[in-house]
Protein backbone atom coordinates (compact mmCIF):
# COMPACT_ATOMS: atom_id res chain seq x y z
CA UNK A 1 0.00 0.00 0.00
CA UNK A 2 2.81 2.13 1.09
CA UNK A 3 4.36 1.79 -2.32
CA UNK A 4 1.51 2.67 -4.24
CA UNK A 5 0.99 5.90 -2.03
CA UNK A 6 4.52 6.77 -3.28
CA UNK A 7 3.40 6.49 -6.62
CA UNK A 8 0.24 8.48 -6.43
CA UNK A 9 2.23 11.66 -4.45
CA UNK A 10 4.79 11.06 -7.64
CA UNK A 11 1.55 11.65 -10.06
CA UNK A 12 0.29 14.27 -8.30
CA UNK A 13 3.49 16.15 -7.91
CA UNK A 14 4.88 15.72 -11.39
CA UNK A 15 1.11 17.15 -12.82
CA UNK A 16 1.44 20.23 -10.96
CA UNK A 17 4.94 21.08 -11.86
CA UNK A 18 4.20 20.66 -15.68
CA UNK A 19 2.78 24.16 -15.87
CA UNK A 20 0.77 23.62 -19.90
CA UNK A 21 -0.70 21.14 -18.28
CA UNK A 22 -2.97 23.10 -15.68
CA UNK A 23 -5.35 25.36 -17.78
CA UNK A 24 -5.55 21.96 -20.08
CA UNK A 25 -6.82 20.14 -16.68
CA UNK A 26 -8.88 22.61 -15.01
CA UNK A 27 -9.50 26.16 -17.37
CA UNK A 28 -10.85 24.40 -20.65
CA UNK A 29 -13.29 22.12 -19.53
CA UNK A 30 -14.78 25.34 -17.95
CA UNK A 31 -14.40 27.59 -20.80
CA UNK A 32 -15.61 24.44 -23.09
CA UNK A 33 -18.77 24.17 -20.71
CA UNK A 34 -19.51 27.61 -21.08
CA UNK A 35 -19.33 28.04 -24.66
CA UNK A 36 -20.72 24.83 -26.02
CA UNK A 37 -23.75 25.31 -23.52
CA UNK A 38 -24.62 28.11 -25.27
CA UNK A 39 -23.87 27.46 -28.19
CA UNK A 40 -25.14 23.65 -28.94
CA UNK A 41 -28.61 23.95 -30.02
CA UNK A 42 -31.45 22.20 -32.59
CA UNK A 43 -33.02 25.68 -32.45
CA UNK A 44 -32.40 27.36 -35.99
CA UNK A 45 -33.02 30.96 -35.49
CA UNK A 46 -32.34 34.26 -37.82
CA UNK A 47 -34.20 32.31 -40.78
CA UNK A 48 -33.52 34.64 -44.05
CA UNK A 49 -36.69 34.78 -45.24
CA UNK A 50 -38.18 36.25 -48.49
CA UNK A 51 -41.72 36.19 -50.02
CA UNK A 52 -43.66 36.64 -53.75
CA UNK A 53 -47.01 38.14 -53.29
CA UNK A 54 -48.39 37.64 -56.52
CA UNK A 55 -52.06 38.14 -54.74
CA UNK A 56 -51.43 41.82 -52.49
CA UNK A 57 -54.75 40.94 -50.51
CA UNK A 58 -55.71 40.81 -47.30
CA UNK A 59 -55.17 37.59 -46.55
CA UNK A 60 -51.55 37.91 -48.05
CA UNK A 61 -50.48 40.58 -46.27
CA UNK A 62 -52.03 38.81 -42.91
CA UNK A 63 -49.80 35.55 -43.55
CA UNK A 64 -46.86 37.45 -44.49
CA UNK A 65 -47.21 40.01 -40.98
CA UNK A 66 -47.40 36.30 -39.39
CA UNK A 67 -43.83 35.21 -40.21
CA UNK A 68 -42.97 39.01 -39.28
CA UNK A 69 -43.69 38.79 -36.16
CA UNK A 70 -41.94 35.29 -36.22
CA UNK A 71 -38.62 35.18 -33.80
CA UNK A 72 -37.14 32.53 -35.69
CA UNK A 73 -37.28 34.36 -39.04
CA UNK A 74 -35.36 37.33 -40.51
CA UNK A 75 -37.24 39.02 -43.56
CA UNK A 76 -35.27 39.78 -45.83
CA UNK A 77 -37.06 41.09 -49.05
CA UNK A 78 -39.66 40.29 -51.36
CA UNK A 79 -39.23 39.53 -54.84
CA UNK A 80 -41.71 40.21 -58.12
CA UNK A 81 -40.51 37.06 -59.68
CA UNK A 82 -39.45 33.45 -58.80
CA UNK A 83 -36.58 34.20 -61.17
CA UNK A 84 -35.21 36.53 -59.03
CA UNK A 85 -35.91 34.98 -55.47
CA UNK A 86 -33.93 31.68 -57.46
CA UNK A 87 -31.06 33.98 -58.33
CA UNK A 88 -30.67 35.02 -54.24
CA UNK A 89 -30.98 31.53 -52.84
CA UNK A 90 -28.14 30.27 -55.25
CA UNK A 91 -25.56 33.18 -54.45
CA UNK A 92 -26.78 31.89 -50.32
CA UNK A 93 -28.48 35.50 -49.19
CA UNK A 94 -32.04 33.76 -48.83
CA UNK A 95 -32.92 30.37 -46.88
CA UNK A 96 -36.51 30.14 -47.43
CA UNK A 97 -38.79 31.32 -50.36
CA UNK A 98 -42.61 32.10 -49.58
CA UNK A 99 -44.91 32.18 -53.09
CA UNK A 100 -48.57 33.32 -52.97
CA UNK A 101 -50.45 32.75 -55.62
CA UNK A 102 -52.28 34.62 -57.68
CA UNK A 103 -56.04 34.59 -56.18
CA UNK A 104 -54.85 33.21 -53.13
CA UNK A 105 -57.84 35.12 -51.25
CA UNK A 106 -60.54 34.31 -53.68
CA UNK A 107 -59.97 30.60 -53.62
CA UNK A 108 -60.10 30.43 -50.00
CA UNK A 109 -63.17 32.19 -49.61
CA UNK A 110 -64.84 30.50 -52.48
CA UNK A 111 -63.19 26.50 -52.34
CA UNK A 112 -62.38 26.92 -49.24
CA UNK A 113 -58.85 25.76 -50.25
CA UNK A 114 -55.58 27.22 -52.10
CA UNK A 115 -51.86 26.05 -52.70
CA UNK A 116 -48.69 27.80 -51.10
CA UNK A 117 -45.08 26.96 -52.98
CA UNK A 118 -42.36 26.65 -50.67
CA UNK A 119 -38.74 26.85 -51.36
CA UNK A 120 -36.28 25.62 -48.92
CA UNK A 121 -32.34 25.71 -49.15
CA UNK A 122 -32.07 22.05 -47.95
CA UNK A 123 -28.19 21.89 -47.88
CA UNK A 124 -28.28 21.44 -44.04
CA UNK A 125 -31.23 19.07 -44.29
CA UNK A 126 -31.74 18.69 -40.58
CA UNK A 127 -31.74 22.48 -40.13
CA UNK A 128 -34.47 22.09 -43.59
CA UNK A 129 -36.58 19.92 -42.21
CA UNK A 130 -36.68 22.39 -38.87
CA UNK A 131 -37.38 25.07 -40.80
CA UNK A 132 -40.59 23.28 -42.84
CA UNK A 133 -41.85 22.41 -39.56
CA UNK A 134 -42.06 26.29 -38.44
CA UNK A 135 -43.79 27.46 -41.33
CA UNK A 136 -45.79 24.42 -41.14
CA UNK A 137 -47.47 25.57 -38.16
CA UNK A 138 -47.13 29.34 -39.05
CA UNK A 139 -49.64 28.19 -41.95
CA UNK A 140 -51.93 25.99 -39.84
CA UNK A 141 -51.97 28.59 -37.32
CA UNK A 142 -53.19 31.51 -40.12
CA UNK A 143 -55.70 28.80 -41.58
CA UNK A 144 -57.66 27.89 -38.42
CA UNK A 145 -58.01 32.00 -38.04
CA UNK A 146 -58.80 33.01 -41.16
CA UNK A 147 -61.35 30.01 -41.17
CA UNK A 148 -63.00 31.04 -37.89
CA UNK A 149 -63.48 34.29 -38.98
CA UNK A 150 -64.40 33.96 -42.51
CA UNK A 151 -66.77 31.06 -42.14
CA UNK A 152 -68.64 31.75 -39.01
CA UNK A 153 -71.69 33.21 -41.19
CA UNK A 154 -73.16 30.33 -43.06
CA UNK A 155 -76.56 30.04 -44.88
CA UNK A 156 -77.56 33.78 -43.09
CA UNK A 157 -76.98 32.63 -39.35
CA UNK A 158 -74.51 33.18 -36.84
CA UNK A 159 -72.06 29.73 -36.29
CA UNK A 160 -70.41 29.73 -33.16
CA UNK A 161 -66.96 28.51 -34.28
CA UNK A 162 -65.54 25.71 -32.10
CA UNK A 163 -62.19 25.71 -31.46
CA UNK A 164 -60.41 23.05 -29.38
CA UNK A 165 -57.14 24.53 -27.16
CA UNK A 166 -54.60 21.50 -26.57
CA UNK A 167 -53.08 22.23 -22.75
CA UNK A 168 -49.39 20.81 -22.97
CA UNK A 169 -47.67 19.91 -19.52
CA UNK A 170 -44.20 19.52 -20.40
CA UNK A 171 -42.39 17.06 -17.60
CA UNK A 172 -38.65 17.13 -16.08
CA UNK A 173 -38.01 20.61 -18.21
CA UNK A 174 -41.39 22.72 -18.35
CA UNK A 175 -39.54 25.81 -19.52
CA UNK A 176 -37.96 23.87 -22.65
CA UNK A 177 -34.99 25.19 -21.88
CA UNK A 178 -32.59 23.54 -24.65
CA UNK A 179 -28.98 24.16 -22.08
CA UNK A 180 -31.28 21.78 -19.76
CA UNK A 181 -30.82 18.76 -21.67
CA UNK A 182 -27.59 19.70 -23.00
CA UNK A 183 -25.16 20.85 -20.44
CA UNK A 184 -25.43 17.16 -18.51
CA UNK A 185 -24.12 15.77 -21.87
CA UNK A 186 -21.71 18.38 -22.61
CA UNK A 187 -20.31 17.76 -18.81
CA UNK A 188 -19.62 14.05 -19.86
CA UNK A 189 -18.21 14.99 -23.03
CA UNK A 190 -15.30 16.59 -21.20
CA UNK A 191 -15.48 14.67 -18.10
CA UNK A 192 -14.65 11.73 -21.04
CA UNK A 193 -12.40 13.62 -22.69
CA UNK A 194 -9.83 15.06 -20.43
CA UNK A 195 -9.62 11.69 -18.73
CA UNK A 196 -9.38 9.41 -21.92
CA UNK A 197 -6.38 11.95 -23.11
CA UNK A 198 -4.44 12.11 -19.79
CA UNK A 199 -4.43 8.66 -19.31
CA UNK A 200 -3.74 7.31 -23.00
CA UNK A 201 -0.66 9.60 -22.40
CA UNK A 202 0.27 8.75 -19.09
CA UNK A 203 2.63 5.50 -19.83
CA UNK A 204 3.27 6.19 -23.00
CA UNK A 205 5.16 9.58 -21.56
CA UNK A 206 7.40 7.64 -19.25
CA UNK A 207 8.42 5.66 -22.87
CA UNK A 208 9.41 8.71 -24.49
CA UNK A 209 11.86 10.36 -21.54
CA UNK A 210 13.12 6.97 -20.73
CA UNK A 211 11.80 5.97 -16.87
CA UNK A 212 9.55 3.75 -17.99
CA UNK A 213 12.79 0.92 -18.01
CA UNK A 214 13.89 2.55 -15.46
CA UNK A 215 10.68 1.52 -13.50
CA UNK A 216 10.37 -2.05 -14.76
CA UNK A 217 13.72 -3.38 -13.35
CA UNK A 218 12.65 -2.18 -9.97
CA UNK A 219 10.59 -4.30 -7.34
CA UNK A 220 7.16 -2.45 -8.11
CA UNK A 221 4.62 -4.94 -8.71
CA UNK A 222 2.41 -4.56 -12.08
CA UNK A 223 -0.70 -3.22 -10.28
CA UNK A 224 0.92 -0.95 -8.26
CA UNK A 225 2.07 0.81 -10.77
CA UNK A 226 -1.16 0.68 -12.90
CA UNK A 227 -2.85 2.20 -9.86
CA UNK A 228 -0.07 4.83 -9.10
CA UNK A 229 -0.73 5.80 -12.49
CA UNK A 230 -3.91 5.82 -13.15
CA UNK A 231 -5.69 7.18 -9.69
CA UNK A 232 -4.84 10.79 -10.02
CA UNK A 233 -6.84 10.73 -13.32
CA UNK A 234 -9.99 8.98 -11.42
CA UNK A 235 -9.74 11.63 -8.80
CA UNK A 236 -8.94 14.49 -11.48
CA UNK A 237 -12.55 13.06 -13.06
CA UNK A 238 -14.55 13.48 -10.11
CA UNK A 239 -12.90 17.54 -9.86
CA UNK A 240 -14.42 17.74 -12.76
CA UNK A 241 -17.42 16.77 -12.29
CA UNK A 242 -17.74 18.57 -9.38
CA UNK A 243 -16.97 22.03 -10.31
CA UNK A 244 -18.89 21.08 -14.01
CA UNK A 245 -22.40 20.10 -11.87
CA UNK A 246 -21.15 23.92 -9.88
CA UNK A 247 -21.59 25.59 -13.20
CA UNK A 248 -24.47 23.88 -14.20
CA UNK A 249 -26.78 24.51 -11.43
CA UNK A 250 -25.17 28.50 -10.71
CA UNK A 251 -24.78 29.33 -14.22
CA UNK A 252 -27.20 27.59 -16.17
CA UNK A 253 -29.72 26.54 -13.26
CA UNK A 254 -30.43 23.00 -14.38
CA UNK A 255 -32.16 21.19 -11.58
CA UNK A 256 -30.55 18.41 -9.84
CA UNK A 257 -33.40 16.46 -9.10
CA UNK A 258 -32.01 12.88 -7.87
CA UNK A 259 -29.18 12.23 -5.43
CA UNK A 260 -26.22 13.80 -6.00
CA UNK A 261 -23.97 10.88 -4.13
CA UNK A 262 -25.89 8.63 -7.54
CA UNK A 263 -24.27 10.46 -9.57
CA UNK A 264 -20.48 10.40 -8.07
CA UNK A 265 -20.88 6.65 -7.16
CA UNK A 266 -21.74 6.32 -11.13
CA UNK A 267 -18.92 8.08 -12.26
CA UNK A 268 -16.89 6.33 -9.95
CA UNK A 269 -17.59 3.53 -12.06
CA UNK A 270 -17.75 4.98 -15.50
CA UNK A 271 -14.06 6.69 -15.17
CA UNK A 272 -12.48 3.08 -14.17
CA UNK A 273 -13.86 2.37 -17.77
CA UNK A 274 -11.97 5.45 -19.61
CA UNK A 275 -9.74 4.76 -17.74
CA UNK A 276 -9.06 1.41 -18.77
CA UNK A 277 -9.48 2.34 -22.38
CA UNK A 278 -6.82 4.78 -22.09
CA UNK A 279 -4.36 2.67 -20.63
CA UNK A 280 -4.34 0.13 -23.60
CA UNK A 281 -4.24 2.91 -25.53
CA UNK A 282 -1.62 4.24 -23.92
CA UNK A 283 0.03 0.39 -23.87
CA UNK A 284 -0.02 0.49 -27.79
CA UNK A 285 1.26 3.44 -28.04
CA UNK A 286 5.15 4.13 -28.53
CA UNK A 287 4.87 8.57 -28.71
CA UNK A 288 2.62 10.48 -26.67
CA UNK A 289 1.58 12.39 -30.21
CA UNK A 290 -0.18 8.23 -31.55
CA UNK A 291 -1.60 7.97 -28.36
CA UNK A 292 -3.28 11.33 -28.71
CA UNK A 293 -4.41 10.50 -32.65
CA UNK A 294 -5.59 6.69 -31.33
CA UNK A 295 -7.99 8.10 -28.44
CA UNK A 296 -9.18 11.26 -30.26
CA UNK A 297 -10.28 8.55 -33.34
CA UNK A 298 -12.12 6.28 -30.54
CA UNK A 299 -13.64 9.45 -28.58
CA UNK A 300 -15.13 10.94 -31.88
CA UNK A 301 -16.87 7.91 -32.77
CA UNK A 302 -17.89 7.65 -29.08
CA UNK A 303 -19.23 10.96 -28.79
CA UNK A 304 -20.99 10.98 -32.12
CA UNK A 305 -22.97 7.44 -31.57
CA UNK A 306 -23.78 8.71 -27.84
CA UNK A 307 -26.85 10.00 -28.02
CA UNK A 308 -25.49 13.60 -27.21
CA UNK A 309 -25.96 14.97 -30.39
CA UNK A 310 -28.26 12.69 -32.24
CA UNK A 311 -31.24 11.08 -30.77
CA UNK A 312 -30.24 6.70 -30.71
CA UNK A 313 -33.62 6.25 -31.63
CA UNK A 314 -33.45 7.91 -35.12
CA UNK A 315 -30.46 6.17 -35.83
CA UNK A 316 -30.46 2.83 -38.60
CA UNK A 317 -31.49 -0.28 -36.00
CA UNK A 318 -27.42 -1.29 -36.65
CA UNK A 319 -26.33 1.52 -35.41
CA UNK A 320 -28.19 1.12 -32.69
CA UNK A 321 -26.81 -1.90 -32.05
CA UNK A 322 -23.27 -0.95 -32.22
CA UNK A 323 -23.92 2.28 -29.22
CA UNK A 324 -25.00 -0.81 -27.21
CA UNK A 325 -21.20 -1.15 -26.54
CA UNK A 326 -20.85 2.78 -26.38
CA UNK A 327 -19.87 3.30 -22.27
CA UNK A 328 -20.41 7.41 -23.33
CA UNK A 329 -23.98 6.51 -24.02
CA UNK A 330 -24.89 4.77 -20.36
CA UNK A 331 -23.16 7.86 -18.67
CA UNK A 332 -25.14 10.69 -20.90
CA UNK A 333 -28.18 8.65 -20.61
CA UNK A 334 -28.04 7.76 -17.04
CA UNK A 335 -27.06 11.75 -15.56
CA UNK A 336 -29.75 13.36 -17.82
CA UNK A 337 -31.89 10.73 -15.79
CA UNK A 338 -31.16 11.25 -12.45
CA UNK A 339 -30.62 14.89 -12.93
CA UNK A 340 -33.47 16.15 -14.35
CA UNK A 341 -35.80 12.97 -13.53
CA UNK A 342 -34.82 12.21 -10.03
CA UNK A 343 -33.62 8.61 -11.04
CA UNK A 344 -32.80 5.65 -7.90
CA UNK A 345 -30.42 3.50 -8.28
CA UNK A 346 -33.10 0.81 -9.34
CA UNK A 347 -34.37 2.93 -12.23
CA UNK A 348 -30.26 2.73 -13.67
CA UNK A 349 -29.98 -0.80 -12.24
CA UNK A 350 -29.31 -2.33 -16.22
CA UNK A 351 -27.26 0.18 -17.57
CA UNK A 352 -25.04 0.63 -14.36
CA UNK A 353 -24.43 -3.32 -14.24
CA UNK A 354 -22.97 -3.04 -18.08
CA UNK A 355 -20.37 -0.17 -16.62
CA UNK A 356 -19.08 -2.35 -14.50
CA UNK A 357 -19.07 -5.20 -16.56
CA UNK A 358 -16.92 -2.68 -18.80
CA UNK A 359 -15.04 -1.64 -16.07
CA UNK A 360 -13.94 -4.89 -14.83
CA UNK A 361 -13.16 -6.32 -18.61
CA UNK A 362 -11.31 -3.60 -20.06
CA UNK A 363 -9.12 -3.04 -16.88
CA UNK A 364 -8.46 -6.64 -17.42
CA UNK A 365 -7.24 -6.16 -20.94
CA UNK A 366 -4.84 -2.96 -19.77
CA UNK A 367 -3.44 -4.65 -17.06
CA UNK A 368 -2.80 -8.02 -19.24
CA UNK A 369 -1.21 -5.69 -22.21
CA UNK A 370 1.28 -4.26 -20.17
CA UNK A 371 4.43 -5.80 -20.18
CA UNK A 372 7.10 -4.78 -16.95
CA UNK A 373 10.25 -6.76 -17.58
CA UNK A 374 10.65 -9.74 -14.88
Amino acid sequence: MKTIVFIVQKEFRQIFRNKGMLPIIFVLPLVQLLILSNAASFEIKNIQFSYIDNDHSVASRTLISKFQASNYFQIIRSFSSKKEANFQMDAGKVDVILEIPNHFERDLIRENSTNLSVSINAIDGAAAGVEHMYISQIVADFNQKIQTQWHQYHADSYVQPVNIVAIPLFWYNNTLNYKTFMVPGILVLLVTMLTLFLSSMNIVREKEIGTLEQINVTPIKKYQFIIGKLFPFWVLGLVILTVGLLIAKVVFSVPILGNIALIYFFTAVYLLVILGIGLIISNHSDTQQQAMFIAWFFSVIFILMSGLFTPIESMPEWAQNITLFNPIRYFVEIIRMVMLKGATLSDISRPFFIIVFYAFALNGIAVWSYKKIK
